[in-house]
């Protein structure tokens, strides 16, 4: 029986256009290579035109940011009734929407950390929380926009109300939550492994830390204990479902074990449209338990429906 015919859909017109190009690449070769015929096209604002008149069997969705992970192209797909990958409209649009997803997850009881969301220019110079905090956009991804501040500072960075600031004006301020990062990723409804993120000569995993050669170390399985292991994966899995996640996801995680074992295990959010690079980490944790990276995008494009 013939494959289908797979449109990759990478590039966009986002600040994480590089990024998405870089995992669309990726994608397509990888999927060429199981013997799927790809389309790849780099997708502008006359997209909704390209797909009509290309009218493949999958989009695979390896756009990152605004209009390819909130929803937007999603609706676009929807309209056109072409199946795609990942989530659908509503989970991508709030898994996107920090203030929603944390609301959301919270309602689950899946533990997150106190915030506040606000516009950039009401913080002024007095602190919104007690340091230290952490501000970010309501809208980003790759890390963009988020600034840490430390316990020392005694006011809050210029940059947030800097005329040239270009990731909008609503921010999420957020305790910091001290300790160690980990990731886990769900494929369908099932939790994969635990990665922990080891940023090298980075603060934080930001942006160059998750994309570029040697900005990370990411050890999978992660050296946890059995039960704070197990408590990652149940509440990657509760907040897949919880947004309506589909295909596959990856919740994000800080681990403060600076006072006892157990802990505190904080969810900082999940992403939908997580990286598909050589350096990213749904493919080295689907690696880990046992899909290739080929096996992972077939399983992806047949798993893709309308509807999602």
């Amino acid at each position: 029986m013939a494959k289908k015919h797979v449109a990759v859909l990478m590039g966009g017109v986002s600040s994480e256009r590089p990024v998405s190009l870089s995992s669309g690449k990726a994608c397509a070769d990888a999927l060429e290579a199981e013997g799927y015929p790809v389309t790849r096209i780099d997708v502008g604002h006359n997209v909704g035109a390209v797909l009509a008149e290309l009218r493949p069997d999958v989009a695979f969705n390896a756009l990152h940011g605004p209009y390819g992970e909130d929803g937007k192209i999603q609706g676009v797909l929807e309209y056109l009734q072409i199946p795609y990958t990942h989530s659908g409209v509503l989970a991508s649009a709030l898994a996107m929407n920090k203030k929603l997803a944390k609301r959301i997850a919270a309602a689950a009881g899946i533990p997150v950390a106190e915030s506040r969301v606000m516009n950039r220019h009401a913080i002024g110079n007095k602190h919104p929380l007690k340091p230290p905090y952490v501000v970010k956009p309501v809208s980003e991804g790759s890390s963009f926009g988020v600034v840490i501040v430390k316990e020392d500072q005694t006011h809050p960075p210029q940059r947030l109300s800097a005329a040239d600031w270009p990731y909008g004006d609503i921010v999420m301020v957020e305790r910091y939550v001290y300790g160690r990062e980990f990731t886990c990723a769900v494929m369908g409804d099932v939790a994969l492994g635990v990665c922990e993120i080891l940023p090298t000569g980075h603060a934080f995993y930001d942006y160059d830390a998750k994309y570029a050669p040697g900005g990370s170390k990411h050890e999978i399985p992660a050296k946890l204990s059995p039960n704070i292991y197990q408590t990652i994966q149940k509440l990657s899995l509760k907040a897949h479902q919880a947004m309506g996640c589909r295909g596959v996801s990856r919740s994000d995680f800080r681990y403060d074990d600076r006072f006892s074992e157990n802990g505190e295990v904080i969810w900082l959010e999940v992403n939908t449209q997580p990286g598909m690079t050589p350096t990213s980490l749904v493919p080295e944790i689907a690696l880990e338990a046992g899909h290739s990276f080929g096996e992972l995008l077939s399983w992806m494009v047949e798993d893709a429906s309308c509807s999602r």
